[in-house]
């Protein structure tokens, strides 16, 4: 089988997705683990400190764009890469991520990825399905569609309003931490991560990672379910769209 047959075959087959948390889960006895990650992007701050990504550089699609939390990935803690052999994995792992094989998506998931995921511009779609998607679901189209869910979920609710409205302002762990016991019950904002980045000398926000404790079920009861951890970010800036 040519390497490019191989490279076709595995972007439309396989298993589920991976990466560990930010920072130590605190220890509650073992009644709470985190075996899947959710990670959404703020584009507006990933944009101030990538401003070459190839996303970075596209126009924004509307107001609504950059006041919603964007995809990066849901993953398998401490999985990667699976059913993939050793070889095709380092081949994966070091090849330019738009080089990747296009994805086998229906045409209304790819719709929706394009507008959820800017990042498919650089080709993350194809890294984020070989990485991690191939832990966690048999087909891109079932990895992506459950991943969109779970997006539009926490879109939709008081963490979204959230970062609608703090928008353009300094935000912190504990702000955003009361936004999801809002929104998904007492106690799920301990297992929610700030990600950061250093422009100059203030702290960026870039996006959230959530724990779970499984990739299938409601959100709110899968952030119950998983550990409590610690941001290394205490808190920064929630960019506007254009930096602002």
């Amino acid at each position: 089988m040519q390497m490019t047959a191989m490279f076709l075959f595995l972007a439309v087959a396989a298993p589920a997705a991976a990466v560990t948390l930010q920072g130590k889960p605190e220890d509650d006895g073992g009644k709470s683990k985190t075996a899947h990650v959710l990670a959404l992007t703020w584009q507006p701050g990933f944009c101030l400190t990538k401003p070459k990504a190839a996303e970075c550089a596209l126009p924004p699609k509307g107001a609504e764009e950059a006041t919603r939390l964007s995809l990066h990935g849901l993953w398998r803690v401490k999985k990667s890469y699976c059913g993939i052999d050793a070889d095709l994995k380092k081949l994966y792992r070091s090849s330019k991520w738009t080089d990747l094989p296009k994805l086998a998506l229906s045409e209304t998931t790819a719709i929706r990825l394009a507008a959820a995921m800017p990042g498919v511009a650089s080709g993350l779609d194809r890294h984020q399905w070989m990485m991690n998607g191939t832990c966690h679901a048999a087909t891109a189209e079932d990895y992506y569609a459950r991943s969109l869910e779970l997006l539009d979920t926490v879109n939709g609710s008081a963490v979204g309003v959230f970062f609608q409205t703090k928008a353009g302002k300094a935000v912190t762990i504990a702000e955003l931490a009361a936004a999801f016991d809002a929104a998904f019950g007492a106690g799920t904002g301990e297992r929610v991560q700030l990600r950061c980045r250093t422009v100059g000398d203030e702290k960026i926000v870039t996006g959230l990672t959530i724990g779970l404790n499984s990739g299938e079920g409601e959100l709110a009861g899968l952030i119950r379910g998983a550990s409590a951890t610690k941001s290394r970010c205490a808190g920064g800036l929630l960019v506007r769209a254009g930096g602002d």
